[in-house]
């Protein structure tokens, strides 16, 4: 190793005026037990040995809980600031691996950093010291301590990986609404404090309201934000932006990016999601997986929101829509879809003498006939039409309905009995294989442990196991939802015919009505009266078809245009 901190600003004898950075540094990648190991051992030591030496011990600069992968660290930094401003001109760490376990970023400061600055490094344990001039060792134990790095973060992940194969929770922080379960590892509770917030925020999303406005509404009802609530519980002590800025109101600042996380996360409907960003070794996370790449298991612990909640809130942050020149939001943004391409209605203004208001495709809009047709319908037409059929089945609930009641039940009933016995066969065998599929990842990961197999090997089987648990979890799920049917149908078409049956009177339509009372609205291409389809001539009608929130009732009705508006 080239000795070249000793230029005119340096001391070139054992007897010299030593100003000593003591550095420590400890953190899960480690992997470190024992007393010497821990940041307040490793401070006594190498104070101790300072002062043995008759050596002034400027500062004590450590990191706990930091990687040595990279030099992103606090007080590495604020050493590094006063090697260069001279106020430290012997830096001293317990081992090499104290000052960082990435082999070029460390060779970088033992090599260049140190001896331009007039810097004296010492790696007590590895009995390294750049005064004598002969460490030709150090460049290969870097690379030693990386390689260590790297097969424990090999192991940590599989062991990750295999814990969310089974559904449990490895984050350090639970997600908002729950609480780690003290009796079960990696298992959830629910907070009876924070729990109520999730509940408001995904009740403002059933009834249409965007992230916007849960943001301001959080804070107008001054709900402290996750990292308050984090620091409360002794989780953590960081405090945002706003919070540093406002220290008094800015707790009740909530990230918009945070809000639109919580209500994706299906941990909030009973299921685990882990394994969400791609990781790479010394890089660490490099972006968002899609959803469909998660790990995912099912009911692992207890739903704060129920899963057609869920599912619903889902469909609708998906479905919502941009804002109107006027810069507002149409009642019926995120609720009317194209009957033939599936894609969202779009408000425009169309460019005749009256102008008024019409919903038309987006795929027709931006990608033309060739794709799609239409489907227009007058905005007025469709605001009469809605508040009819809501009228309409208020007023027959209000009456007998039984009627309405087993129609529901007819429409919803989708197999035999016999149909019904060969699914729940099936649904055994899928939930047993599932099973054989878990054993089998957990002998992969630890043959792989173990080095049994190569990583290729293991990348190539894990691959292909995960692949037919996917579909088998698929198919799993829609058997499963057939079965649960008739178990779900009456608690269901009861609770609608209560919730419907509220809207008797109903006068005027608002998006908050809309958004509880109706999941989607289809609309087909307009037709002639004879059922022929063109939409270019008159006098046309619209087909559509109304889903309610709690069980979708197809009702196929038509809407004449121009017949009528409302203000």
């Amino acid at each position: 190793m080239n000795n070249r901190y000793m230029n005119q600003n340096s001391n070139t004898d054992r007897n010299a005026t030593w100003r000593v950075g003591v550095y420590c540094r400890l953190s899960k990648d480690d992997e470190l037990t024992g007393e010497s190991a821990s940041i307040s051992n490793q401070r006594d030591i190498l104070v101790n040995y300072c002062q043995s030496q008759g050596w002034q011990v400027v500062d004590v600069f450590q990191d706990d809980g930091y990687t040595g992968l990279n030099t992103d660290r606090p007080d590495l930094q604020r050493l590094l600031k006063a090697c260069e401003k001279g106020l430290v001109n012997l830096v001293i760490t317990k081992d090499q691996s104290r000052l960082g376990r990435n082999h070029v970023q460390t060779g970088f400061l033992m090599e260049e950093f140190f001896p331009k600055h007039g810097v004296r490094y010492i790696a007590l344990y590895d009995n390294v010291d750049t005064f004598d001039g002969d460490n030709e060792i150090a460049p290969f134990k870097n690379v030693l301590n990386e390689m260590y790095s790297r097969d424990i973060s090999k192991k940590v992940h599989a062991s990750y990986h295999l814990q969310a194969t089974k559904g449990k929770f490895t984050g350090v922080v639970p997600p908002l609404g729950y609480q780690k379960d003290p009796e079960e590892k990696g298992h959830l509770l629910i907070d009876d404090e924070t729990a109520p917030i999730v509940r408001k925020i995904f009740h403002w999303a059933v009834d249409g309201h965007g992230i916007n406005f849960i943001s301001r509404e959080l804070e107008r009802q001054q709900i402290p934000c996750p990292t308050w609530w984090h620091r409360k519980r002794g989780l953590r002590t960081y405090y945002t932006k706003w919070e540093k800025k406002d220290p008094e109101n800015g707790k009740f600042v909530w990230d918009e990016s945070y809000l639109k996380s919580l209500l994706k996360n299906p941990v909030y409907c009973g299921d685990m999601a882990s394994q969400k960003r791609y990781y790479r070794f010394k890089i660490g996370n490099q972006g968002d997986k899609a959803p469909e790449d998660w790990i995912t298991v099912r009911d692992t612990h207890e739903a704060i929101i129920p899963q057609d909640v869920f599912e619903l809130v889902q469909a609708k942050m998906k479905g919502r829509k941009r804002q109107t020149e006027q810069g507002e939001y149409s009642m019926f943004a995120g609720l009317l879809r194209c009957a033939e391409c599936g894609g969202a209605l779009t408000l425009k203004k169309t460019h005749t003498k009256d102008q008024h208001e019409v919903y038309t495709c987006s795929t027709y809009i931006h990608k033309g006939k060739a794709h799609c047709t239409q489907h227009r319908v007058d905005a007025d037409d469709l605001y009469d039409a809605v508040l009819t059929r809501i009228q309409e089945c208020a007023k027959a609930v209000t009456g007998d309905g039984t009627e309405l009641e087993n129609r529901v039940k007819e429409l919803c009933e989708e197999d035999t009995q016999g149909h019904r016995d060969s699914l729940e066969k099936l649904v055994s065998k899928q939930k047993d294989r599932l099973e054989t599929l878990d054993r089998l990842i957990a002998k992969l990961y630890d043959d792989l442990i173990n080095d049994k197999i190569t990583e290729s090997v293991f990348d190539k089987m894990l691959e292909k196991t995960q692949k037919e648990q996917a579909d088998i979890k698929k198919e799993l799920s829609q058997n499963q939802n057939v079965l649960n049917t008739e178990e779900k149908l009456d608690a269901q078409s009861q609770q609608w015919i209560e919730d419907i049956s509220e809207y008797v009177d109903i006068k005027e339509l608002d998006a908050n009505l809309l958004n509880r009372l109706i999941s989607k609205i289809i609309i087909s291409e307009p037709q002639k009266k004879d059922g022929t389809e063109n939409y270019r001539r008159t006098p046309e009608t619209v087909t559509m078809e109304i889903h309610f929130n709690l069980k979708p009732i197809p009702e196929l009705g038509t809407i004449e245009r121009g017949s009528g508006s409302h203000k």
